[in-house]
């Protein structure tokens, strides 16, 4: 049989709520010092109760003592004149019951319990008193005792030697003292900790109100409200998480300006071709003529599938800006990115007769997603064949030249010097691509620019090192950094 072990606590588990900072904290103070307490109370009981034990026996050798004056030798013999007066006396001092043994010089009995226990061969001598005293614990009569054994010279003119005076309590007092020590120790310690608690409860509820004063002020913040917060208003630990929440405002500030520059692009883009299509139509329903309704048809085709690629065009350039599949990054081909390119479109070089070629030594290796690589690589090569003349040429190139490194060479009109930087802002076209083609959309190279920034590469564009007969040509290179280098990079996505 499989035993199965029982599921781990909700705190233990990743992302699992914390709960309160001002409980937490509270147990983090009130935890250790309550600890610190047990252990000083432990060692406050211990101090005390050997302090009671030198107490209790140091009226224990006086009554030792005392037994032991009365002590004498008497015709030859040792006697002990011991009044039950006294050890009444010795009762009340002591709190519990006395035994008490006298032995003679020669270990007869001579007064007292006789069957008081002995001195054990292992006691030691206690170095606390100039007395030659030992004391020892021993169960007499069912009940624990103290004893004290006290050896005292006795002599006369007819013998001299030295008697063993034994004198037992039970431990009632002792016991009675300690309890009494403890209660009382666990009390003092016990309000301490109450008190404690108490102030830091008082204190952490103050520590924390600038805290709870920024919480009820971003409660109370309007959705639109992305303003900074004050971090002079909070202690000084805390404003690097105000830094950081101002931080994070900007950036969203940011994105939400993109977002409302990119939808009234995109509406006023889109608003022309489908004004076109919606007038195209309405000729359609109008004309009776075969002739004039296919041309109106084919019309409506050539508008529709500009629109179509310009609707494809704006969805790549929104999920490059917003930094999409930036979690799929991976180590990828970049050869096998620009083959793959190269199969797609070939047939589209064919149809007005481009030398399309690709160029590329060994492999070379990038991190990022294969999916926006291909996209950054499609745009440059569709706009190659788009805007060089028939007969022309377009290179591929990919390299690994202090970097992975990928090259789209034309031999079509390219782009003047001034407007190379104008021509990756999102719906400028340069001059001579309006002149080549009226119907484009100005997304391409945004689009190349934006997957670049997502995989920390540089776009350049600068006249083609071989220009075909009919232009000056383009290069478009992209550098990327290097792949093992580019995964420690952090993301420009990573910013919102």
């Amino acid at each position: 049989m499989n035993a199965t072990s029982p599921d781990p606590p909700t705190a233990a588990l990743p992302g699992a709520p914390l709960g309160s900072l001002r409980s937490q904290l509270l147990r983090w103070l009130l935890l250790p010092l309550t600890v610190l307490v047990v252990i000083d109370a432990v060692s406050v009981y211990n101090n005390a109760l050997e302090a009671a034990d030198q107490a209790y026996d140091r009226s224990l050798l006086a009554s030792t003592r005392a037994l032991a004056e009365r002590v004498s030798i008497v015709d030859g013999r040792v006697v002990a004149d011991v009044p039950y007066v006294a050890l009444d006396s010795f009762e009340t001092d002591t709190l519990g019951r006395i035994y008490y043994k006298v032995t003679g010089v020669k270990g007869e009995h001579v007064s007292g319990y006789d069957d008081l226990p002995a001195l054990p061969r292992h006691a030691a001598r206690s170095d606390a008193y100039p007395a030659l005293v030992y004391f020892y614990h021993a169960t007499y009569r069912t009940e624990p005792v103290r004893i004290a054994a006290l050896y005292q010279p006795v002599y006369d003119d007819s013998m001299r030697g030295i008697a063993l005076i034994q004198v037992g309590e039970t431990l009632e007092g002792r016991h009675e003292l300690s309890r009494k020590i403890l209660i009382d120790t666990l009390a003092r310690q016990a309000l301490l900790v109450l008190a404690a608690a108490v102030l830091t409860w008082i204190a952490v509820r103050f520590v924390l109100r600038p805290l709870m004063q920024l919480k009820a002020d971003v409660e109370a913040r309007a959705p639109t409200d992305l303003s900074d917060f004050n971090p002079d208003l909070v202690h000084k630990e805390v404003r690097p998480l105000v830094a950081a929440m101002n931080g994070y405002m900007a950036r969203l500030q940011t994105l939400i300006a993109g977002q409302r520059r990119f939808i009234a692009d995109a509406s006023h883009q889109l608003r022309t071709p489908l004004t076109v299509l919606k007038t195209q139509a309405e000729l359609a329903l109008r004309a009776n003529d075969p002739k004039a309704m296919r041309e109106i048809v084919e019309s409506i085709a050539r508008t529709t599938d500009a629109t179509v690629h310009l609707a494809n065009r704006l969805l790549t350039l929104a999920r490059a800006e917003h930094g999409a599949a930036v979690a799929d990054m991976q180590t990828v081909s970049l050869v096998e990115i620009a083959r793959q390119v190269g199969l797609e479109l070939a047939l589209h070089a064919v149809r007005k007769d481009i030398d399309l070629s690709l160029d590329a030594q060994g492999i070379v290796l990038a991190h990022g997603n294969s999916l926006l690589l291909h996209e950054l690589v499609s745009n440059l090569v569709d706009n190659a064949i788009r805007y060089t003349p028939r007969g022309g040429k377009v290179m591929l190139r990919v390299a690994d030249n202090d970097g992975p490194m990928l090259e789209v060479e034309d031999s079509g009109p390219g782009i003047a010097a001034p407007e190379r930087e104008r021509v990756f802002a999102p719906f400028y076209r340069a001059a001579s691509a309006q002149e080549a083609h009226a119907d484009g959309s100005g997304l391409g190279l945004t689009i190349v620019r934006d997957i670049a920034a997502m995989h920390k590469a540089t776009v350049e564009l600068r006249s083609a090192r071989k220009p075909g007969c009919d232009g000056a040509g383009l290069l478009a290179t992209v550098r990327f950094p290097d792949a093992s280098v580019a995964k420690t990079m952090p993301s420009p996505s990573d910013s919102v």
